[in-house]
């Protein structure tokens, strides 16, 4: 049983699970820094990672309430229960929840400026307008898998990277970190593709157009699969072009590959239904390990 706005409920609210995927970005730009500069600005790289997970959780919350209002969470969800919809966190204590997170965020963020100049004002209210409208708009028009691709890959590597570094632009950033950040945003839209693999059916009812219902069932599952392998090889890819060196460590993200295999096998077994949560809990911690093949690669280098 969860009381009415306790501590639990707004711990359930934050879905801790998915924070492994605001943090994975920043531990690979902060490990492809280390590997080029040898040294770590531990202020700017705690204030990256914090406003990281601050919008993730206010990315949590507002699909939580937004979904709940439109009566998207109903008794045909298949996916984990929201807090909102069950009664755990009134929609006004919500609003409450969005609107304190949210200013946390932009006061956690504010100071990187000191780092990057003042368009990282621009970034960070583009974040969270975007974290906005993710759910009310994005992910109804299947633009949710761009949204992905920028938001946990190229934007948190990208300028949690330049902000480790004394480069005047972020477009002087080496290639090889822009090909890693598409290989994490890659990784991370996996999780995106079960979640809506699973609602395929009720978003079809509802009108909810998403990729998978755009390319099919069959088509979704070749996506899942190759994604992992064009992640992988982007990875050995950015790691040799950033460390400059052509030895057998720049191929040691290919151990991901069995990994990415075994999680795309028990989607293919399952295919319908609530048992794909399993599928989503299991994509969400090889989300992680990638991340973290990643970077200890990049650090023992």
């Amino acid at each position: 049983m969860v009381q009415t706005n306790s501590l639990k409920a707004w711990l359930l609210a934050s879905r801790p699970k998915t924070l492994t995927g605001a943090a994975a970005p920043i531990l690979v730009a902060l490990s492809a820094a280390y590997n080029i500069y040898e040294k770590i600005d531990w202020p700017a790289a705690i204030l990256c990672l914090a406003f990281a997970l601050l919008m993730q959780i206010d990315a949590n919350f507002i699909n939580d309430y937004f979904d709940c209002i439109k009566g998207v969470d109903n008794e045909c969800r298949l996916g984990p229960k929201r807090a909102c919809s069950q009664g755990w966190i009134s929609l006004r204590a919500m609003r409450w929840g969005i609107g304190i997170i949210t200013t946390l965020a932009c006061l956690v963020g504010l100071p990187l400026v000191a780092w990057g100049g003042l368009e990282c004002i621009i970034v960070g209210i583009s974040c969270v307008i975007f974290c906005f409208l993710y759910t009310t708009l994005f992910s109804r028009i299947a633009m949710g898998d761009v949204l992905v691709l920028l938001f946990f890959g190229i934007i948190p590597i990208t300028y949690t990277f330049y902000f480790q570094t004394p480069l005047d632009s972020i477009f002087d950033i080496p290639h090889g970190v822009w090909i890693l950040a598409l290989a994490q945003g890659l990784v991370t839209d996996c999780l995106l593709l079960v979640n809506n693999f699973r609602d395929r059916d009720t978003d079809a009812q509802v009108g909810k157009t998403t990729l998978v219902t755009i390319i099919g069932s069959r088509n979704t599952l070749i996506l899942y699969l190759l994604i992992g392998f064009a992640a992988t090889a982007m990875a050995c890819y950015g790691i040799a072009h950033i460390s400059a060196h052509n030895t057998f460590t720049n191929y040691i993200p290919v151990i991901f590959i069995p990994i990415h295999l075994h999680v795309f096998l028990q989607m293919l077994k399952i295919k319908h239904g609530s048992k794909l949560n399993k599928v989503l809990g299991m994509t969400a911690l090889s989300i992680f390990i990638f991340a973290l093949i990643v970077s200890l690669v990049l650090i023992i280098r």
